[in-house]
């Protein structure tokens, strides 16, 4: 491993021996668990991206902080904890030193987990979306975009979420350098719906092209994330037009309410599942799952694009 041996980061004995081979390993963010879905379903969540990975061929390893250790790869003892357990906190890349110190519990975000992740040397991450530059006055922007600009990984997800200022955060990722590319698609996804009208420059249709966009930006020395953007399943997405609709309504109502900073996010989800009569919350969990399918094919073909160039 990558990552300086201590106590206050443990790897289990399956992740430890398939980064050791040099094995298909992808990592896992656990916001979704602690502050995603309400239990057990969360608890579900966690098990199926594990059961998919898994069944792909690759190694699953979830991310999360328990007493000030930061974990990689939980037992199953240990996810029924992340995901039943009152007070769990939300922990980004920032938090880390704050959470050992205080041996604090909680879910990593997409900045806590790749961060994680390519300390211990794993090369692809699986997430829902990612975060991004919010709607409305201001610049609340996410650690996530400014964390993808300085870690070399492969991140999978479904665009950023729909609650956000998508051309602004497509803006933000070309200004800092992050490349995203279009798996099978040209138009930047909206996490809830395929297409967003935002035009991709850069696509890939097929999980070995991927790999090796991504060995050849190390070979360049490159230090950002390369971020693959997968649309959600087309049986489950929602138009965008409709969902676009509904989260303006909805930041509407947060603004009138006087909902701010870490509360905004999961307000406006909240709003959005309930008008969408829990419609975004299964597109949610398809993407997901299709998500971590597409990470462990990537990961796959990584080993062997590597295997290759060696």
């Amino acid at each position: 491993m990558n990552i300086a041996e201590g106590t206050n980061f443990i790897a289990n004995d399956e992740i430890s021996i398939a980064l050791g081979r040099g094995e298909p390993v992808v990592a896992l963010e656990s916001t979704v668990i602690t502050h995603g879905l309400p239990y057990p379903a969360n608890l579900e969540l966690a098990r199926d991206m594990e059961r998919v990975i898994r069944s792909s061929g690759a190694v699953p390893g979830t991310i999360a902080l328990l007493d000030g250790q930061i974990r990689l790869g939980l037992a199953e003892s240990e996810l029924t904890r992340l995901a039943s357990e009152g007070g769990m906190r939300k922990i980004g890349a920032r938090d880390l030193g704050f959470a050992v110190h205080n041996k604090w519990s909680g879910g990593t975000t997409v900045a806590g987990s790749i961060f994680c992740a390519h300390a211990a040397g794993i090369k692809v991450f699986a997430t829902g979306g990612i975060g991004g530059v919010h709607r409305g006055v201001g610049a609340d922007v996410s650690a996530d975009l400014i964390q993808l600009s300085r870690t070399p990984i492969i991140v999978v997800c479904a665009g950023a979420k729909a609650i956000l200022d998508l051309p602004a955060t497509v803006e933000y990722l070309e200004t800092h350098g992050v490349p995203v590319i279009g798996y099978r698609t040209s138009d930047f996804p909206a996490f809830y719906s395929q297409n967003s009208g935002l035009k991709l420059e850069c696509s890939a249709e097929s999980p070995a092209e991927i790999a090796e966009i991504a060995l050849e930006m190390g070979s360049l020395g490159l230090k950002s994330a390369l971020l693959v953007v997968n649309p959600p399943p087309a049986e489950s997405a929602l138009p965008f037009e409709e969902i676009d609709a509904v989260v303006n309504e909805a930041v509407e109502e947060a603004e009138r309410e006087g909902i701010s900073g870490k509360d905004v996010t999961p307000y406006l989800l909240g709003k959005v599942a309930e008008k969408t009569s829990g419609a975004s919350i299964k597109v949610n969990l398809a993407l997901l799952k299709n998500n971590a399918k597409l990470a462990a094919e990537i990961s796959i073909a990584y080993r062997h694009a590597l295997k290759s160039n060696i």
